[in-house]
């Protein structure tokens, strides 16, 4: 049954065509936001189950990912609220050894990623949203439900930690065009 705008009415079908057509996308962002890829695809999991966990019809495509996109955001900053004892004693873990990359771009990509990693969960979030979501920082501080001072106080302190780390031992911070950033 769809609607004549082509847009299904069915939550089952909303589910399925957004997995389908927008599940690499979700994936994607929620990896970003955990830097995780089991993490990524279980906040995307939890996302569809809490947006979809009650029967709810009359989403679009487009509604329905912005909700999903919303609750692994939401899921994310809760677990980190709630892992956040762990992270004092997190160094203790081993972590597997890893193959050195073999090109740069990968080498960069995956300092980064690294660097990410070791962000505070709000810091992470407004990185994510600003560069990969592009979203402005009354957007974010809305999204996030905190002042835009506070948005900018976090991409503040992400940015200086990231342009730290980024620039003294490995890659320089660069704009869109492979040039590096001015600091």
């Amino acid at each position: 049954m769809s609607s004549t705008a082509g847009e299904p009415t069915r939550w089952e079908d909303v589910v399925t065509r957004l997995v389908a057509e927008r599940g690499d996308a979700l994936t994607r962002y929620a990896f970003l936001i955990s830097g995780n890829r089991d993490d990524a695809s279980d906040l995307v999991q939890d996302a569809l189950v809490k947006t979809f966990g009650r029967v709810r019809n009359g989403f679009s495509i487009a509604s329905a990912e912005a909700y999903v996109r919303r609750a692994i955001l939401n899921t994310y900053l809760d677990s980190g609220r709630r892992t956040s004892r762990w992270r004092k004693i997190a160094h203790l873990n081993a972590a597997p050894e890893l193959d050195e990359p073999r090109d740069a771009q990968t080498e960069s990509r995956l300092d980064v990623t690294r660097e990410l990693m070791k962000l505070t969960p709000r810091e992470r979030a407004c990185v994510v949203l600003r560069y990969y979501e592009d979203l402005k920082v009354d957007d974010i501080a809305e999204w996030l439900g905190i002042s835009a001072g506070a948005v900018k106080r976090y991409l503040s302190d992400a940015l200086a930690k990231l342009a730290v780390t980024l620039t003294e031992d490995g890659p320089a911070i660069r704009d869109g065009k492979g040039a590096p950033r001015a600091q």
